[in-house]
């Protein structure tokens, strides 16, 4: 009895999922019909979809698949990726896949760190904005209004193409789409003069879950406050984004000073701690500490780079060094003065003299396996700390870090100005990315090498911030807390919302149920509606 009770539950499995995939693909055919109905006639959407049938689909799904430890291990992929050609074409894929209850993942520029714009565990569409990339600056007023599927490197090379005396601050990253990179807030090296994009953003075209586009005047300012620094994909299809642009000189100056243990970097690492923070707007001063095997001994050291930006030139940067950071002896050798548009190529890790026509290119080619974690510290990190740091860094080998200086600006502006809580009281910002190849093990190292990072975290956690410990959106970490891919549990995400958003996350809530009270855009960490005070 109990083998034939056992073939039995076994069989009503087979039947339920078949029923399942079934009512999916019946799901999906509808979809695929629902489309036409629901674009303009003008600009036809069957160009624009693409499913597994087409011999174009798996490089499509791959190409702005920006972690390769994401692209591996995804079980699922898309019944369909819709290449938007045409502001209609979103539009119609919202409102298809809300009719037919598919999910939909936005992805832009692809380089969500946990891969939410292109994974899912339900059935879904990806709806890729890369077609939507247009720029149209106008010097009169300096704005421009930017598509979603732009990136930050198109952005930059079309501001320089208008002005030598303009930028916008943005990603370092020149691969990065507009779309996400904005909605998480968006951070560079021009952050502690004029603050986070979504500082300087001041209107948006947003689709909402009914397939309508909404500006900043018919989305309201609640949305609009939302959808700058809490993150587009949970209130909506972020279109466009309209910015002012910022004054720049047209010389500025760069610098990279490095240093290893033996050359006092423990010292001037804790000193950058005190300074960084508190050096004039115009200047910008990262902090990047990394393994190295020593010269002669062959012994793993550490060496840490002070990378440096000054809206300025060489001699009053000097000047402001010697005041400020004298340990460091920056010296006029290691100055480079370039206009703005070629310093964004200096970060993005380009050799001096590169052709600003490569910001034009659109997708990371050199991708890789990786993991990323962040922090934020508002007490220095003291020399007993360091040197936990730096032994872990040696122990683990592939990785990179980046402290970023907070101050200037963003001490300036409220934490409840925008969605981005993290303002006042940083001294900077940590990103930690563990990272590996094929040649490394590829997918199958992956546990080994998430395991690493989680163990730096825990390391550094006496140190950074806590109650909640803070964690930076776009540096997206779905070990701080996640739902599963079709259930956004409220209590789950005051977790992650708390760590991402502060105070800020129950706003964020309220937003949701006004804007999307059936919780139609969603992902493993979007912001649930605020549930309504059982009586």
């Amino acid at each position: 009895m109990k083998t034939s009770s056992s073939i039995l539950s076994i069989l009503s499995m087979f039947l339920l999922l078949s029923i399942s995939l079934v009512a999916s693909d019946s799901a999906f055919d509808n979809f695929l019909q629902c489309l036409p109905k629901h674009s303009h006639l003008s600009n036809p959407i069957a160009d624009a979809i693409y499913t597994p049938n087409n011999s174009s689909f798996q490089s499509l799904y791959q190409l702005r698949a920006n972690n390769l430890r994401i692209l591996s291990s995804a079980t699922s992929k898309p019944l369909a990726i819709i290449t938007a050609l045409h502001e209609s074409h979103a539009q119609a894929t919202v409102v298809c896949a809300k009719l037919h209850g598919l999910q939909i993942r936005i992805r832009s520029g692809g380089h969500d760190y946990e891969g939410l714009s292109y994974t899912s565990d339900v059935p879904f569409v990806i709806l890729d904005l890369f077609n939507l990339r247009s720029i149209q600056i106008d010097m009169t007023s300096e704005t421009a209004w930017v598509q979603a599927g732009a990136t930050t490197g198109e952005l930059y090379y079309q501001i320089a193409e208008k002005s030598k005396v303009h930028g916008f601050p943005s990603g370092v990253c020149t691969t990065l789409g507009i779309g996400g990179h904005f909605s998480g807030g968006g951070y560079g090296p021009l952050m502690r003069k004029y603050g986070l994009s979504i500082d300087n953003v001041i209107d948006a075209q947003l689709i909402d879950a009914n397939g309508r586009i909404l500006n900043r005047k018919s989305m309201g300012e609640d949305v609009f406050w939302a959808i700058r620094g809490g993150g587009g994909t949970s209130f909506g299809i972020i279109l466009s984004w309209k910015i002012k642009l910022v004054r720049v000189p047209a010389k500025v100056t760069v610098f990279n000073v490095q240093r290893t243990l033996d050359q006092g970097a423990t010292d001037l690492a804790y000193r950058w701690q005190q300074v960084a923070p508190k050096l004039p707007k115009d200047l910008f001063l990262r902090l990047e500490p990394a393994p190295i095997t020593g010269t002669g001994n062959g012994n793993k050291t550490i060496q840490v780079s002070f990378i440096g930006h000054f809206l300025g030139q060489t001699g009053r940067l000097i000047q402001l060094m010697n005041a400020n950071f004298p340990e460091l002896g920056l010296q006029q050798s290691d100055c480079i003065e370039m206009s703005w548009v070629e310093s964004t190529l200096f970060w993005a890790g380009f050799p001096n003299g590169t052709s600003i026509d490569i910001l034009l290119d659109t997708v990371q080619d050199d991708r890789v396996f990786y993991k990323t974690k962040s922090d934020y510290y508002k007490k220095v990190i003291p020399k007993e700390g360091l040197e936990t740091l730096w032994e872990v860094l040696m122990d683990i080998e592939d990785i990179f870090i980046q402290l970023n200086p907070y101050g200037g600006r963003m001490e300036e502006i409220s934490e409840s100005e925008t969605a981005f809580a993290h303002r006042a009281g940083n001294l900077f910002k940590v990103q930690y990315t563990v990272l590996w190849s094929e040649s490394d093990g590829g997918i199958g190292a992956a546990e080994r090498y998430i395991e690493m990072s989680r163990r730096l975290y825990c390391a550094m956690a006496p140190y950074a911030s806590s109650n909640p410990r803070e964690a930076f959106l776009n540096y997206r970490d779905l070990d701080i807390g996640s739902n599963e891919s079709n259930n956004t549990d409220f209590a789950v995400a005051k977790v992650y919302g708390a760590k991402y958003f502060k105070n800020n996350f129950l706003r964020l809530a309220s937003v949701k149920a006004m804007v999307d009270p059936d919780n139609f855009f969603k992902n493993e960490q979007s912001i649930p509606p605020l549930p309504m005070p059982s009586h």
